[in-house]
């Protein structure tokens, strides 16, 4: 019998004056509640189950529209106010997960005032990282646990993967890669660009003006990057460890934008990029398992 039934049956052997504190015991498990507490439980434990089926239907809704794809989601209430913020590698696997008929009996109750959810496909793992780390430092959502900014301080990272780097992962888009640039103080931007040999002159010009020295940063607006929070900490960590074989190089190995633009074309042109790490020292280039 569902809870919403139980608590009904009890009521009406109760009458006109319900004992709630006996309800919230015998019913809900919870003991010695004070009077107003017990009657403001029953009544959100009605409300909360009678959603159920409500609950599923906007579930089976979602699960519908989403794609089978890579991506981070926001889950939001009637108000617009986000609840969740989460990743996936297949978003409408995940959703089901979500709205599983199983999950309503320990579901939270912020969970079951969803409504509505949005999300954004991705092309890496690393990507998927990043950005929900920064929709959860923008949107506050109600039910994640961890919403400040990454720290350095709580991640085992070796000291030599903290420095300015540039990762190459895969892009959304099948004949691109986007180039994250991460900053040792924390700063991180994302440039996509092309794979098939385009001009890289506005990609390595901002990733030149994104490196320049710290005096010259905190002169020129926008340095900060894409992100409103310091998110770099999570490439150091994900270079760690599942992204020890990604493709990266050191932007300060090239002297000039024209010698980064040649760096670059060079890795993203390579046919063993995303198969196994490009590993590039100044002008010399190998490959390594």
């Amino acid at each position: 019998m569902l809870l919403r039934d139980r608590l009904r049956a009890r009521l009406a052997e109760m009458g006109d004056a319900p004992d709630h504190q006996r309800l919230v015991a015998d019913v809900l498990g919870i003991r010695n509640a004070p009077p107003e507490l017990a009657r403001r439980l029953v009544a959100q434990a009605l409300v909360v189950e009678a959603r159920e089926d409500e609950w599923r239907r906007i579930g089976d809704r979602l699960c519908e529209a989403a794609p089978d794809a890579p991506g981070v989601y926001v889950l939001r209430d009637e108000h617009g106010q986000a609840i969740y913020v989460g990743k996936a590698v297949k978003l409408r696997r995940r959703l089901r997960a979500h709205f599983a008929r199983r999950r309503w009996v320990a579901l939270k109750a912020a969970m079951a005032r969803v409504v509505d959810a949005e999300w954004q496909i991705v092309g890496s793992e690393l990507e998927a990282l990043v950005r929900e780390a920064a929709l959860i430092h923008e949107l506050q959502p109600i039910v994640n646990v961890q919403t400040g900014p990454p720290a350095l301080e709580t991640r085992e990272i070796p000291r030599a993967l903290v420095r300015d780097v540039i990762v190459i992962v895969p892009s959304v888009e099948e004949d691109a890669v986007e180039l994250v640039a991460a900053r040792a103080d924390g700063a991180l931007m994302m440039q996509r660009t092309s794979r098939s040999g385009a001009d890289l002159t506005v990609p390595t010009t901002r990733l030149m003006r994104f490196f320049q020295s710290p005096l010259r940063r905190s002169l020129r607006h926008g340095n900060r990057g894409e992100f409103p929070v310091d998110v770099a900490p999570i490439v150091f960590s994900w270079l760690a460890g599942r992204g020890a074989d990604a493709t990266r190089l050191d932007p300060h190995d090239s002297p000039t934008r024209r010698h980064l633009a040649v760096r670059l074309a060079a890795l993203v042109g390579d046919e063993q990029l995303f198969v196994e790490r490009v590993d590039q020292r100044r002008s010399w280039f190998h490959s390594r398992e």
